[in-house]
């Protein structure tokens, strides 16, 4: 079975965040937290006054919710990408273009067509006072054929200059999250492949015929740490196959959920899970971006 873990060439700063915290049946544990974490979402949704749960940690913290398609990155990566489903080149383009720059608010003020116009894209971004989200995940330069590309060069030239090539790459994947995402970064030479990974798994919402989404995927850094967890607890071998035992025990431990799990959202959850059990063992601190702040729901 293959497997990938992305960033595994660098220093993991989540690796430790769970050392030390007793958790006796993480699983539970994960499932607890999914529970609690769309308790809230409904709750807010459904227009009833904060703090929607009397978890303190929730109270506080920012945590993404439990579905990727509830969030407000993704939800505007969709929108920014809607409609392009027949275009794939095209598609490919707008939503690495997406994951480049993973703002809301940058997305909302764009339409594709401005993939297009790479001159007037520039100078669109560059009125912004920040045109990406700097603190989601690191965006590093691409090295494509002995040329370095900033993150801003990548979003505006280099994607519109090869969106062919990576479609034909990622075709070649055949469904695969892990493989699509291991060629594109053969060419990209980053050490952080995130982004790539996320772009990719994006494409099984618009193209699942392309991407599989019951692909497995790779590991974030910030998924490690209760994977292991979970690996652990299960005996088995990577990360792949925890995923799959986990999607297997979805309908014991929360059969009430709005849809079944995919491997994506156990890499993901696992993610947030590691986030919230480092506030409780301490070695997470409530501070800075990591501070909950309501804001107004459309």
């Amino acid at each position: 079975m293959q497997e990938n873990r992305v960033m595994n060439k660098l220093n993991n700063p989540y690796a430790t965040a769970l050392d030390g915290l007793i958790l006796n049946d993480p699983v539970s544990a994960f499932f607890d937290f999914c529970r609690e974490r769309e308790k809230i979402r409904l709750a807010r949704k459904s227009g009833a006054p904060s703090p929607w749960t009397d978890d303190p940690i929730f109270q506080q913290g920012r945590f993404l919710n439990v579905f990727r398609e509830d969030d407000r990155g993704s939800k505007a990566i969709l929108s920014f990408a809607k409609d392009l489903e027949k275009d794939l080149p095209m598609l490919i383009h707008a939503l690495f273009f997406g994951r480049w720059c993973n703002r809301q608010e940058t997305l909302d003020e764009l339409s594709s067509d401005m993939l297009l116009q790479p001159e007037t894209l520039l100078k669109t971004l560059n009125s912004f006072d920040h045109w990406c989200n700097l603190t989601a995940y690191p965006v590093e330069p691409i090295h494509w054929e002995e040329t370095q590309y900033s993150r801003l060069d990548a979003a505006t030239t280099l994607f519109g200059n090869i969106k062919e090539s990576l479609a034909k790459i990622i075709i070649e994947a055949q469904g695969d999250v892990i493989k699509a995402t291991n060629s594109v970064n053969a060419l990209f030479k980053m050490q952080n492949d995130f982004p790539i990974f996320m772009a990719v798994i994006d494409l099984a919402w618009f193209r699942p015929d392309i991407i599989h989404p019951t692909s497995h995927v790779p590991t974030g850094i910030g998924a490690v740490a209760y994977l292991d967890r979970l690996q652990t607890h299960f005996g088995l071998n990577n990360h792949q196959q925890t995923c799959d035992r986990m999607i297997a025990l979805q309908k014991e431990y929360w059969p009430e959920a709005k849809r079944a799990f995919q491997p994506i959202d156990i890499e993901y959850l696992s993610c947030e899970c590691r986030k919230y059990y480092s506030y409780v063992n301490g070695t997470k601190l409530f501070e800075g971006k990591n501070v909950f702040q309501p804001i107004i729901l459309e």
